[in-house]
């Protein structure tokens, strides 16, 4: 039975379900970032999915960067799994701007993170959760 990792849980929000991914927003201001959760049991890796799971996966992807930009205009797209921490197979893709917290570094290490107040997740799961909807 799929069940999301407890990390993924308390540091994310949920915003869709995809045919192959739950999508989910890092609770994180400083970075518009959307983890995508294939819901496939015990799956670590992308190796590890059929080829027709991972020909979904790379469309998803593609699809949660297109939404990103068309919605926040970030100068880059980062796109990554990496697990180390996080077993369950997941994927970010985070938007990225040259005044982020991080520039041009990686996210990860870059400091605290920044919540999000109450109205602004609201608007942010609003927004993105229609991107999702339409697209």
């Amino acid at each position: 039975m799929f069940s999301i990792h407890p990390t993924l849980e308390s540091d994310t929000c949920e915003i869709t379900d995809l045919p192959l991914s739950r999508v989910l927003l890092m609770k994180d201001r400083g970075f518009p970032w959307l983890i995508l959760v294939p819901r496939r049991d015990a799956v670590r890796e992308i190796h590890e999915l059929t080829p027709d799971d991972r020909a979904i996966l790379i469309e998803e992807v593609s699809l949660a960067s297109t939404i990103l930009t068309r919605l926040f205009s970030p100068a880059k797209i980062n796109v990554g799994a990496l697990g180390n921490i996080v077993p369950q197979l997941h994927i970010h893709v985070i938007a990225r701007f040259e005044k982020d917290r991080a520039w041009p570094g990686p996210v990860w290490g870059s400091g605290p993170r920044v919540p999000y107040s109450e109205e602004e997740l609201a608007s942010t799961v609003s927004r993105l959760q229609d991107a999702f909807s339409r697209a």
